[in-house]
């Protein structure tokens, strides 16, 4: 892969991307020498959390593409600027930002929907034949987008998690956080990464290495 697009849900976990895995994907591919573009919908977010007190913000409001400007240093462009053809795979780093912002799977589980405006994205780089890898929750995205031709995915091993994914048509497969797991017939590459929530900072950096690595391996 020469060059990937990156799509971020906001900047924090509780309500946004997680900026630690969104970082080190971001390194992760620098390292392997890809280059990237990042992304994000230019709509409000579901809601704005307190990251200290874990509390709601009834009175906020912030916007997703402006938030995940905060991680992308400002070298960010509204997710409708994407162009598929343009990339050799499709990246998204986790945190609840991809369940409320991206979809509502944080609500419906497997009833839940995709952003409109995401989904033909996915649906693109999927028809085309390139690698989508996703991170930490980011896998429950792929499963209601992609669940009738069942791919393989996985957030680790949180029982209740996996359970909506495999009602979308799904399969769900465990991991540890330093691995990841290939679907080689859908090219869909995922890994847990703060799915488990005491993961240590190198074990999620490996997981993600792995995950870059192994779409790099199925690229075509």
């Amino acid at each position: 892969m020469k060059k990937v697009a990156v799509i971020l849900s906001g900047c924090g976990y509780l309500d946004g991307a997680e900026i630690r895995e969104s970082v080190l994907t971001l390194l992760a591919l620098d390292a392997q020498g890809i280059k990237y573009d990042i992304f994000a919908p230019n709509i409000d977010q579901f809601h704005v959390v307190n990251h200290k007190t874990g509390e709601i913000s009834e009175a906020e409001s912030r916007n997703v593409l402006d938030e995940a400007g905060r991680i992308a240093r400002g070298n960010i462009s509204a997710l409708d600027e994407l162009q598929p053809d343009l990339f050799d795979g499709l990246v998204i780093p986790g945190g609840f930002g991809v369940a409320k912002n991206l979809s509502t799977f944080a609500f419906k589980g497997s009833a839940g929907e995709v952003l409109s405006e995401i989904k033909p994205i996915l649906k693109k780089f999927n028809s085309s034949k390139k690698p989508i890898g996703a991170i930490c929750i980011s896998p429950a995205l792929l499963a209601l987008t992609f669940g009738d031709i069942n791919p393989t995915l996985t957030i680790g091993s949180d029982v209740g998690t996996a359970e909506e994914i495999e009602k979308t048509g799904s399969v769900h497969q465990c991991c540890d956080v330093n691995d990841c797991v290939v679907d080689t017939k859908n090219l869909i590459i995922t890994t847990p990464a703060y799915m488990e929530g005491s993961a240590n900072l190198n074990d999620v950096y490996q997981g993600i290495t792995q995950l870059v690595k192994a779409m790099s391996a199925i690229a075509k």
